[in-house]
């Protein structure tokens, strides 16, 4: 019994719907179809239904097209006005440019993709029209042409226009994150390659000065004034840094060539870096604008989802060889179950769950922020403690040395000085890279290391 009511069909009499049917009871097949396409305006978009796709793909309105009445995505918006933190022709945007030039971009892919089912998905609520061609009894073919228009759904159809809306949303922060950690990724060893090129400088330069105290050591050896011990530390300070420099070349030559391998052209002769100055009262971060597309896809698909548990309209009919008269079909859906009740408060849920996941979003979002926020301040405070300090060591450097000059002062005092001097330069190197490194990682997280053309 409940079967025969869920696929019961109606005939349409009198005046009910009177293109369709004349009082005579015959059909005009021409007018029937017209009537079925004028159907169609029951489940046309509305404003702000979601149809967002046409606007990104920039398609020319057509004669005869259904309105466009939809406002342009928010989402798809913010990403588009986002402009890059990197200076203008700094090393840092020459970088950029390269890598992205030479990204395959797999996250562009899956956006064509979406935005192709998005405007698949604009045009659900038209009528759907195909051939029916079958043999009849006498051996006679039979060529109608079938005509099914969706009278009532619960909002399916529009739910499904959201849901490809908000997937296209879903797939353009996914490309935004796709470009940014790909910047990030490419300034993350163009450091490298700049903090190994200022490492080798620095060993370089101890190298030197080690050997010159090398061989002062070596003279008052050979005139008995020092001690041979003090000849063989200083030898081994000397295998000590020659280590280290190799290290710090290997570091920068490592980095190039895999900075290299993800460029559209070589970057050798990069030089230099610069300041990348990121405001966090700017831009959203990605992570909340991802969570935002991913509720409302999810809440789509749930008003998807309810429609698809309850009985919708629906009217066809055909028209050729042999027309038929139009019906109008109560069905649709599932069949009605004891559990029917639980799944659609289920269903209902999903919109709190979703508004539960973009707060958890945005928690985490902020403590991230404000995890990069503290370690910047901390790392520029160091960075500038580190400079200050290696000033200081610098200046008694120079007084060891006169000392020294003066006769007041052994040349492994000097030395040990010296060691401190060079220590402090290479944490403040350090400090230097760390806090330019807090910068990237913070520009990434709010998705703006790259222009929003570039998405």
């Amino acid at each position: 019994m409940a079967g025969a009511a869920h696929n019961k069909k109606l005939p349409i009499k009198g005046q009910y719907m009177g293109q369709w049917v004349c009082k005579s009871g015959g059909m005009r097949p021409v007018a029937g179809l017209v009537a079925m396409v004028a159907l169609s305006g029951c489940l046309a978009p509305e404003a702000g239904d979601g149809n967002a796709v046409s606007r990104f793909l920039a398609k020319p309105a057509t004669a005869g097209a259904a309105p466009q009445q939809d406002a342009q995505s928010t989402v798809i918006s913010d990403l588009q006005a986002r402009q890059s933190v990197l200076p203008q022709g700094s090393a840092y945007a020459r970088v950029a440019q390269a890598v992205l030039a030479a990204n395959s971009r797999s996250a562009e892919a899956e956006l064509r993709a979406a935005r192709l089912r998005a405007e698949a998905a604009s045009k659900n609520w038209l009528p759907k029209i195909g051939p029916n061609i079958s043999l009849s009894s006498l051996s006679e073919v039979v060529a109608t042409i079938f005509v099914e228009q969706v009278l009532f759904d619960h909002g399916r159809l529009k739910a499904e226009r959201r849901f490809a809306k908000a997937d296209v949303e879903v797939a353009a922060v996914g490309l935004a994150e796709d470009s940014n950690a790909r910047v990030e990724t490419a300034l993350d060893l163009y450091l490298d390659v700049q903090e190994g090129r200022a490492r080798a400088a620095l060993q370089q330069a101890s190298l030197k000065d080690m050997r010159h105290f090398e061989w002062i050591m070596q003279e008052r050896v050979k005139g008995g004034v020092s001690d041979p011990s003090d000849l063989s530390v200083l030898r081994q300070k000397l295998g000590e840094i020659s280590s280290d420099l190799r290290s710090a070349e290997e570091q920068s030559r490592t980095a190039m060539a895999e900075l290299n391998a993800m460029s559209a052209a070589p970057l050798d002769a990069v030089q230099g870096g610069g300041t990348v100055a990121v405001a966090t009262t700017g831009a959203r971060p990605l992570s909340m604008l991802r969570a935002e597309a991913e509720r409302d896809r999810a809440v789509a698909q749930a008003q998807v989802d309810r429609a698809g548990l309850l009985p919708g309209l629906t009217a066809s009919g055909t028209t050729g060889t042999q027309s038929s008269g139009p019906n109008v079909t109560l069905g649709g859906g599932e069949l009605l179950g004891l559990g029917t009740g639980a799944n659609l408060k289920a269903i209902a849920m999903e919109r709190d769950a979703a508004d539960r996941r973009v707060a958890q979003a945005e928690e985490d979002s902020n403590r991230v922020l404000r995890r990069l926020e503290a370690r910047i301040e901390g790392l520029r405070r160091q960075s500038e403690e580190a400079a200050r300090l290696s000033q200081q060591a610098k200046t008694n450097l120079d007084l060891f040395q006169r000392q020294y000059d003066a006769g007041q002062r052994q040349v492994m005092d000097v030395v040990g000085v010296y060691e401190t001097y060079a220590q402090r330069r290479s944490l403040a190197i350090d400090h230097q890279y760390e806090l330019s490194r807090a910068r990237i990682e913070l520009a990434r997280h709010l998705g703006v290391l790259a222009d929003g053309g570039d998405v």
